[in-house]
C-alpha cells in the first residue's frame, strides 16, 4: 500500500467539477488580477469565519510582513515569536526591520511557552506573534493577558490552524490580527501561493489593504509606498470552490486523529499529541515523538508510507541566526524535540485502512527491531 503525506488529487477529483468550472469561468472572463472572484472570496471567507475583513494577499509571508509593517514595527523594535516553527515566522520580523526573540515551545502542545513570554519582553517589545501550529491554538487567553499588561500587539499565525478554536473562539480573531497562508497542502488550499489578513479593526484593514495594492485602494492614487502582493483571481476562484467543503473537511481531519489514537494507543515507544483543554484541534498535522524518529520515518518509507519533519531545525538554531548568539541550551524543549518529531499522512480523503496499515507498519518497527537499525543522521 502506498500512502502519500498529503493526496492533493483525491481532493480535487471529489470537487472535479466546482474546482474546473471555477478555473474556467476566469479564463473565460480574464479577471486575472483583483475583480468579483478575488472580492467573492474576501467577502466569503469573512463571514464563514465569522470577522468583519478578509484582505487577501499573495502569500502567507506577505501577510505576517504586511500586518508588522502597519503596525508600526521598524528599526530597534523587538518582536517574541515561537522557536519551532517555519521561518515565515521569524523572517518576516527582521524584513519589518526589528529583531525576531524566540521563547521555547511548551512540551505537551509544541506551541509557544506562554509561561515563558514575559520574561523574554523589554522595553523594545512591540508585538507578539504566537503560531497556532499543527491545527492547536496556543492558550491565547494567557497570551492576551500578558500583551494587555505590557501595551503590546499580538498577530496570531494561523497559517496551520484554519478554523481551530480555543474556548469556543477561532484562532486568528482574538488578537489584533490572524495571518493565513492557502498554500496547496495547508487545510484550505489554493493551488499556488495565496494568503490572507482578517481582523476586526476598521483602520487596520484599510492600511493593510492599501499597502498589499501598492500604497493605494484606488488605482494611481498612491498614498504611501507600498508592495505589490495580491491574490490573483485563479487562486480565488479555487479557494471559493473549497470553501463550501472546509468545515467538513476538518471534521473528517479530526476524525483520522482520532482513528490514528485509537490504532497507535498501545505502542509505548512514540508519544501521541496531545489535544489543549477546551480547544478544537483541526490536525493540519498528526504529530508523534519518539527517541527513534530517523530509523522510523526510513523504514515507513520503505513500506510506501511517506512522513516528514516539521521542522528539523528549531529556529534559533538556524545559520540565518547565527547572529543572535543562541545555543541549543537557551531553548532545550525545542532542540531536544526537533531530533523527535515526526508527522504521519493526514488528509480528509485518508481511508481507515491506510491509518491501519500505517500503524501496523510502526508497531512492526518497534516490535521486530528495525528500531535498532542505524541511519544518518537526517534520516
Amino acid at each position: 500500500m502506498k500512502i502519500p503525506f498529503v493526496d492533493l488529487k483525491a481532493q480535487y477529483l471529489s470537487i472535479q467539477t466546482d474546482i474546473d468550472t471555477a478555473i474556467a469561468n476566469v479564463i473565460s472572463e480574464t479577471a486575472f488580477i483583483g475583480g468579483k472572484y478575488v472580492e467573492s472570496f474576501e467577502r466569503n471567507f469573512a463571514a464563514i469565519y465569522g470577522v468583519k475583513h478578509c484582505i487577501s494577499v499573495a502569500n502567507g509571508t506577505d501577510s505576517l510582513y504586511i500586518l508588522l509593517k502597519m503596525l508600526g514595527v521598524g528599526q530597534g523594535d523587538e518582536v517574541i515569536t515561537v522557536a519551532n516553527s517555519w521561518i515565515s515566522s521569524s523572517e518576516t520580523i527582521s524584513q519589518a526591520g526589528a529583531t525576531p526573540v524566540f521563547v521555547d515551545i511548551d512540551p505537551d502542545y509544541y506551541s509557544i511557552n506562554e509561561q515563558k513570554i514575559e520574561q523574554a519582553i523589554t522595553a523594545k517589545t512591540k508585538v507578539i506573534v504566537p503560531v497556532h501550529l499543527h491545527g492547536q491554538a496556543c492558550d491565547i487567553d494567557t497570551i492576551m493577558a500578558i500583551a494587555n499588561r505590557h501595551n503590546l500587539y499580538v498577530i496570531e499565525d494561523c497559517a496551520q490552524s484554519h478554523f481551530s478554536e480555543y474556548k469556543g473562539r477561532r484562532a486568528g480573531t482574538i488578537g489584533i490580527a490572524g495571518s493565513f497562508s492557502f498554500y496547496p497542502g495547508k487545510n484550505l488550499g489554493a493551488y499556488g501561493d495565496a494568503g490572507c489578513i482578517i481582523t476586526n479593526d476598521d483602520e487596520l484593514a484599510v492600511k493593510v489593504k492599501m499597502f498589499a495594492r501598492h500604497g493605494a485602494l484606488k488605482k494611481h492614487q498612491h498614498q504611501i509606498e507600498g508592495i505589490n502582493s495580491r491574490l490573483d483571481g485563479l487562486q480565488a476562484a479555487i479557494l471559493d470552490a473549497k470553501l463550501p467543503h472546509i468545515l467538513h473537511w476538518t471534521d473528517l481531519r479530526i476524525k483520522n486523529a482520532a482513528l490514528y489514537d485509537k490504532h497507535l494507543a498501545d505502542i509505548e515507544d512514540i508519544i501521541l499529541p496531545k489535544v489543549r483543554p477546551e480547544s478544537k484541534h483541526t490536525f493540519h498535522l498528526y504529530v508523534i515523538r519518539t527517541e527513534k524518529r530517523n530509523q522510523l520515518a526510513e523504514f515507513l518509507k520503505e513500506q510506501g508510507i511517506e512522513t516528514a519533519v516539521h521542522y528539523p531545525v528549531a529556529l534559533p538554531n538556524m545559520k540565518a541566526y547565527e547572529y543572535l548568539g543562541h545555543s541549543p541550551a537557551d531553548f532545550p524543549i525545542a532542540s531536544e524535540y526537533q531530533d523527535k518529531i515526526l508527522s504521519l499522512p493526514l488528509f480528509p480523503e485518508l481511508s481507515e485502512a491506510q491509518i491501519i496499515y500505517a500503524a501496523g507498519k510502526i508497531k512492526e518497527f518497534f516490535a521486530n527491531g528495525y528500531a535498532d537499525r542505524s541511519v544518518p543522521a537526517n534520516g
